[in-house]
């Protein structure tokens, strides 16, 4: 591992880093916590729901802070939640009109920027960015769960 690499890698998590921050400035003026953003962007995007499994993996997050965000967003009457009739464990979760009504001013703002920040890039600088990411991911990933450094 080279000096550059080491640079880089601080230069990379420091946007990534950075991203972090305005999403969660950007949600606190919009009046709630990023993570409930995450919560409320993949909800509206889902018409007929989904089950807080898939909102788990969509928003990578654990399943206590989505079943809390969605308590939460359920006791305001933003989400329903219905069980479904094979397996009562699973349990849909759909926005109301209530809820739909409460953000999405804030979802289709964010949604706006980040599709507008990638078309920015033409698509060969697209595909870069995502492979690159993916890569960077993937490798992170590995090594994070690694026992030992090598």
């Amino acid at each position: 591992m080279t000096g550059e690499d080491k640079k880089n890698a601080y230069l990379y998590c420091k946007f990534r880093d950075q991203q972090f921050a305005l999403y969660d400035e950007y949600a606190k003026r919009q009046g709630m916590m990023m993570k409930t953003l995450l919560v409320l962007n993949a909800l509206f995007y889902a018409k007929e729901g989904m089950t807080q499994a898939e909102i788990c993996r969509r928003t990578f997050q654990s399943k206590q802070t989505v079943n809390s965000i969605v308590r939460n967003l359920w006791t305001d009457s933003y989400v329903t939640i219905t069980e479904s009739p094979e397996d009562r464990r699973n349990k849909t979760v759909q926005m109301t009109d209530a809820g739909r009504a409460y953000c999405e001013k804030a979802v289709r703002h964010i949604t706006w920027a980040e599709d507008t920040a990638m078309a920015l890039f033409s698509p060969e600088e697209q595909k870069q960015l995502i492979d690159l990411s993916r890569t960077f991911t993937g490798n992170l990933t590995m090594l994070v769960n690694q026992e030992t450094e090598e």
